[in-house]
């Protein structure tokens, strides 16, 4: 015998890839394989025990079916590829979930197809429960609502809502994620389960949940109508209504149900009632219907007996489990709890420790000023010192200067009061001058009055002298001289006589008045010269009184010792302005 004789026939096998709602498997299969065997492999991988809820389906041309379990793979109308491509999907929906669903796993999976034919629209939802159900998708995938974590936009890239319900309203995906977190914050404190079945109880009552469609026709009028098979029994659907059921049959009120060929029988348990008949275009359709409505059955009336061993083990084990996680998630809650209190106490420690650094640095930084402040002020305190001492010296010098200027000003205000008494005395010397001055004018125009009558007066004397010696000239001649000759020198004569008088008469008041107006016009022009000399000097003496007084103001001003005496401008002023008028008048 040959070495290869002794090797063992290695047995055939092909592979095969399981696609479930998270996962995809691929296994290595023997030829001679059923199809229960596949199932149970990938059962065991994934940890299920809720079997008879699933099944493994594939495509075959334009429709679909399920892989029989009592019978091989490769006999079946699988698809000859390599790898096979089967999905591990539910085959038959629960009537109440939270009643029927023990295991997670098995809740996962019905909570990830369910989600995915609502995305899909395969099951019709309103949009206000499609926002509810995708709060609780939210809360099953990211866990309790955090704000300071879950910023605007963290569900940007998560498909939630069916495409039919985003066009229906004119939102925008902002909005829709507003809408989405307010209903997704009031779900705290529920696990991952929890959140998947509130989301299953909700979608248990979509009308199309758990409904398989297909196309029949009546078998009198032709008519074309919609059969819709699940857990409750099987329904006749409008074709562009598959929300409302035209007829109902359910589980309960049906006696058999049977095919041939396209003829579709669905005998009631009532036999008063009519057989109701359908047909479908193939023949793999009336093979999948009756299955489906075998499977359905079944659960059907399993549901309402007692539950096997199995199930009962399971249900307990379930239930410990269940309450084993719920005294964890106490456990839990209680250890966040406390850690967060911890966090909380830790956080405030450190701010505690911050604001205790922060007033220690503060205290560094205020006894490091304090420690400058009192070195400055210390400078400051000797050079206030040395201020002291030189303002006490400036103050003795000007307490000395003080002393001076009250002499200076003492001196000055018996100087003003001389010059006060002499701008009287000048003052009456000007009225005494004006009034002089008003006489002497008065006097004047007497005496020009007097000379104008003086002149009228020789005028007529002489007019008068003329006629008395032309009438008494020859009584003169014959009594007091000789008689005077015949001829010619005797009119000479008597024409020499009358000039003398007239002349010696004229000479002498001319004379006298001239000495007269002479006289008095030197009086007044030395009068006038002695009141310049005194106007001048005393012009002199108020300048230097005035320069004399702002220098002392000024003093004044800058010691604020002593305020020198005020005298008014107008009395200072007036005897100059009333002297220098007068000065110019005269």
């Amino acid at each position: 015998m040959s070495i290869l004789g002794l090797k063992k026939k290695q047995a055939k096998t092909f592979k095969v890839k399981v696609s479930t709602m998270d996962a995809e498997m691929e296994f290595s299969c023997e030829v001679k394989w059923k199809g229960k065997d596949l199932f149970d492999l990938v059962c065991r991988t994934i940890g299920l025990r809720e079997t008879w809820f699933f099944g493994l389906r594939y495509t075959v041309k334009d429709t679909y079916a399920w892989l029989k379990p009592d019978k091989q793979v490769l006999d079946q109308e699988v698809p000859k590829d390599s790898p096979i491509t089967f999905h591990f999907l539910a085959k038959f929906f629960p009537e109440k979930v939270e009643d029927e669903l023990v295991q997670e796993i098995t809740q996962h999976l019905f909570f990830l197809q369910v989600k995915k034919q609502i995305l899909d629209e395969e099951i019709f939802c309103s949009p206000e429960a499609s926002v509810l159900l995708a709060s609780y998708a939210v809360q099953a995938k990211y866990g309790d609502y955090d704000p300071n974590f879950h910023k605007p936009g963290f569900l940007a890239q998560d498909e939630l809502l069916p495409k039919r319900v985003l066009m229906q309203y004119q939102m925008t995906p902002d909005m829709w994620e507003e809408k989405i977190t307010a209903w997704y914050a009031e779900h705290r404190n529920i696990t991952r389960d929890e959140a998947e079945m509130e989301y299953l109880k909700i979608a248990q009552d979509l009308e199309m949940y758990g409904v398989s469609y297909f196309s029949i026709t009546q078998n009198k009028r032709d008519t074309e109508l919609l059969l819709g098979v699940d857990a409750q029994g099987l329904h006749i659907y409008s074709p562009n209504n598959k929300l409302s059921p035209n007829k109902s049959f359910p589980w309960s009120g049906i006696r058999n149900i049977s095919y041939s060929e396209k003829e579709f029988t669905i005998k009631p348990l009532d036999k008063k009632k009519e057989v109701f008949k359908f047909y479908s275009s193939q023949l793999r359709v009336n093979k999948l219907i009756l299955q489906l409505c075998i499977g359905n059955h079944d659960l059907f009336m399993r549901r309402r007996k007692v539950d096997s061993i199995e199930v009962q083990q399971m249900k307990a084990q379930a239930k410990e489990e269940k309450a084993r996680k719920k005294v964890e998630r106490q456990i839990l809650a209680r250890e966040k709890q406390m850690r967060e209190e911890a966090e909380r106490a830790k956080e405030e420690m450190e701010h505690r420790l911050f604001q205790l650094q922060d007033e220690a640095r503060m205290a560094n930084e205020a006894l490091l000023r304090s420690e400058e402040t009192a070195d400055l002020l210390a400078e400051k305190a000797q050079i206030a010192e040395e201020e002291a001492k030189l303002l006490a010296h400036k103050a003795a010098e000007a307490e000395h200067e003080r002393q001076r200027l009250e002499v200076t000003a003492l001196k000055t205000k018996e100087e003003k009061r001389l010059m006060e008494q002499k701008m009287r005395e000048a003052e009456q010397l000007a009225v005494k001058l004006v009034e002089q001055s008003e006489r002497r004018l008065k006097e004047a125009d007497h005496l020009k009055q007097d000379l104008n009558e003086a002149k009228d007066a020789e005028r007529r004397a002489k007019q008068k002298l003329l006629e008395i010696t032309k009438s008494t000239y020859p009584l003169i001649a014959a009594y007091s001289s000789p008689p005077p000759s015949t001829g010619p020198e005797n009119p000479d004569r008597t024409v020499d006589m009358a000039s003398s008088i007239r002349m010696d008469f004229k000479d002498s008041d001319m004379k006298r008045l001239s000495m007269e107006i002479e006289r008095e016009r030197l009086e007044y022009m030395e009068k006038s010269k002695h009141l310049q000399d005194q106007l001048k000097e005393l012009k002199s003496e108020i300048e230097s009184l005035k320069l004399e007084e702002q220098h002392q103001a000024g003093l004044y001003s800058l010691r604020s010792y002593t305020e020198p005496p005020y005298i008014p401008h107008s009395n200072r002023n007036s005897a100059y302005m009333a002297q220098m008028a007068f000065y110019e008048e005269v």
